[in-house]
């Protein structure tokens, strides 16, 4: 569960923040980038049935997850666009100024490093960090790369809230242990292992190979069901026109994708 940050009002106490799911919490994002996107439009209101439906969400759903920061909108009117973002971006922490450090600046750390759309969000990339003689001291958006070594003194100096981890895999953990070491309490790890963070940090995995199998499973799953539906036997039929249900291949997408999304796809830690 998740607690949103919530300052008391004047001349009251401070509350306990309301916890909040963490599904909601990321249908939350959603639907702050779709009232965005409304608000640069011109709207002023939206109804739950329409920002459900530009969310991918159904409306009860929708309703559910915005009643966890205080909002149920008007009968007959819906939300106030304007209102409902100053909501979600103080449930979200977005009120506060958050600072970024990426270490890692290869192929995919450079990509990341030369995203405007983090900044646009309230998520400016604001310190750079690799090993390679190559790419330390260079600038990259006009940020320059430093060496590992000084993670510390760096996200001190300036106010780095959340860390990027986009190192070979047999690096993650040495360079996770910095950024601790150095008070970063949140960070997005996209290399290819699991990190060993004391309980107050919380990690967030992005692993594209897991995404990619869950995918496949679902893939997968489709066509088992047009097979049934189409009355052909799946243990006879080929997979992909390559392997029978009952062959290797099967199995390797029904234990090894099964598995991933069992075990491991989309989780945190």
């Amino acid at each position: 569960m998740s607690v949103p940050p919530q300052a008391p009002s004047e001349g009251t106490t401070a509350a306990r923040p309301r916890s909040i799911p963490e599904a909601s919490v990321a249908r939350l994002a959603v639907y702050l980038r779709m009232l965005g996107e409304l608000a640069e439009q011109g709207a002023d209101t939206v109804s739950s049935d329409e920002l459900a439906a530009a969310s991918g969400v159904n409306p009860a759903k929708l309703r559910k997850d915005l009643s966890y920061i205080g909002s149920y909108g008007i009968r007959g009117v819906g939300y106030e666009i304007s209102a409902l973002l100053h909501q979600l971006e103080r449930a979200l922490g977005l009120n506060h100024r958050q600072a970024v450090a990426l270490v890692g600046v290869g192929n995919l750390g450079h990509a990341l490093a030369g995203y405007g759309g983090f900044g646009g969000r309230g998520f400016p990339v604001t310190a750079l960090f690799d090993v390679d003689p190559d790419l330390v001291g260079i600038h990259i958006n006009g940020i320059l790369v430093e060496h590992v070594r000084t993670i510390p003194q760096i996200c001190a100096e300036r106010g780095i809230t959340i860390g990027m981890v986009a190192t070979p895999g047999p690096a993650a953990q040495a360079v996770c242990d910095l950024l601790v070491d150095a008070g970063v309490q949140c960070i997005l790890n996209f290399a290819p292992v699991v990190l060993q963070v004391p309980d107050q940090v919380e990690v967030r995995k992005v692993d594209l190979a897991v995404e990619l199998q869950i995918l496949a499973f679902h893939v997968a799953r489709r066509q088992l069901e047009d097979d049934l539906d189409s009355g052909i036997d799946p243990a006879a039929a080929p997979l992909n026109g390559h392997a029978a249900a009952g062959s290797p291949a099967n199995g390797a997408v029904n234990g090894t994708v099964i598995g991933s999304v069992n075990g491991s796809g989309g989780q945190i830690r």
